[in-house]
Formats: structure tokens, sequence, C-alpha cells
């Protein structure tokens, strides 16, 4: 057993921005899409606090959110999370690319707005993930709001239909911010590289979505990699333990 707090020698030196990214890095080289998950979530276990994530967010979980968007090549969100957090396009250049990174929205339904920040408020044109059996006006509406939007077969997007079709755009960095039924759906296809939690010095009580729902207790074992503390926050990541 490790002591990692109290730090074992007094006034241990902060992490520099260039150290957290090197931390941070993705594998290289890669040949194939690296997906990596990041969440917030409570002392016990709440995803959200009032129905949305910022409100357990902090100033270390920011910076880190901040760089972790910044590393990746795109942004992979359910519908339900663009929705509720009011996504719009990234603002701030990828270091691989040099371009912001695309946020790409997996929705069975294509039931999103295209006069939502998502689709206006955005430098590069949003990636929609959707069903053959979504409306066709709904997709049609995205199209013409400068969507991408990709069809699968079927009545829900398979995990492995997306991460292909990354893969055919040479979209490799992947960084899903959620939510917890798009985890839960990519943990049972084992879609799954690194978990990325920041753990908020709060309880939030009552009955409370976990950062995974809908995974029927898919067991995965997990090997962590790095532990950061700030404020009382803590900032873990773990490999997906092959």
């Amino acid at each position: 057993m490790l002591r990692l707090w109290p730090p074992p020698i007094p006034d241990p030196p902060s992490v520099s921005d260039a150290e957290l990214a090197e931390l941070y890095a993705y594998p290289e080289p890669l040949d194939r899409p690296y997906l990596r998950m990041n969440f917030v979530a409570s002392a016990d276990g709440a995803a959200t606090a009032d129905g949305v994530s910022k409100g357990l967010s902090s100033a270390p979980d920011r910076r880190v959110f901040g760089l972790l968007r910044r590393l990746a090549e795109v942004i992979l969100v359910g519908a339900g999370t663009a929705r509720v957090e009011n996504y719009r396009g990234a603002r701030k250049p990828s270091v691989v690319t040099g371009v912001p990174p695309r946020i790409a929205v997996v929705t069975a339904t294509a039931q999103l707005d295209p006069a939502a920040p998502l689709f206006t408020d955005t430098k590069v044109p949003p990636l929609i993930f959707t069903t053959g059996a979504a409306p066709e006006a709904n997709r049609r509406r995205l199209a013409d709001a400068g969507a991408e939007v990709v069809v699968s077969d079927g009545d829900r997007v398979a995990p492995a239909r997306v991460l292909d079709a990354l893969a055919e755009r040479g979209l490799r960095r992947v960084l899903s911010e959620g939510g917890p039924h798009l985890f839960g759906s990519l943990l049972r296809a084992d879609a799954v590289d690194e978990l990325c939690l920041t753990v908020a010095p709060i309880l939030a009580g009552g009955a409370i979505d976990r950062i995974v729902m809908g995974a029927d207790h898919q067991l995965r074992a997990l090997r962590l990699v790095s532990v950061l503390s700030e404020d009382h926050v803590l900032l873990l990541r773990y490999l997906r333990d092959r």
C-alpha cells in the first residue's frame, strides 16, 4: 500500500502545464481509435448536480477538462448530454490537427435542434451518428444545418460503427464526455480504453445517476496510472487492464 495523501514529502512540487500534457498524452502510435472517457462525480457517486455535471466541476477539473479537449481530435457525446449541457463547438485547437476537435453526437432519433449552438456556434461541422430508423426529415434538417450525418442500419447506433467511422476520417484520439447511457453502451461493447475521473469533494445524496448507466453489471478491470489532487479534488486516471 502506498501513501498518496498526505504526501510523504513536505510541499511536493505542483504539476506544470507541460507535465500535465505529458501525463495525459495519448499512446503513440495509434492504428485505431483510442477511446478516453472523462467524467466528474461526487464523493458518493453522483454524475450530476441539479441535472448537469457543471454543478460538480471545479478549477482543477476544468483545467484537465480543457487539456483533454486540446489533446483530442474528436469529442463524442450522447444526445441527452448535448441537449442538457447546451453543447457548442469546441473553441481551442487540437494540438494534433491545429483546428478545434469535432463534436460527434450519438442519437438514435436525430432529434436535435438545428438552431442549437452545436450547429450555429462552431468552427467545425458536428458529426451526427444516427440510425436508419430516425425520421428522414430529422436527418435532413441536421444535414441542412451543416452537420455530417452518418446513418447506421437498424434502430440503434453500434459503438463499433461509430469507431469505424471515426477511423475512416482519421480521428483516432477520441474523448467522450458522456453521458452515462452512452458510457454504458460503450462499456457493454468493451470499447473503453481509459477513464479520467474527477472526484468532487461533495456529497449529493438522493436518487442519483452514476457515471455509467444501463451496463448490466459489466465488470471491466482498470489499472490506476495517475493521481492528482488540488483543493480536496481528486483527479484519477485509469487504463483498461486488458
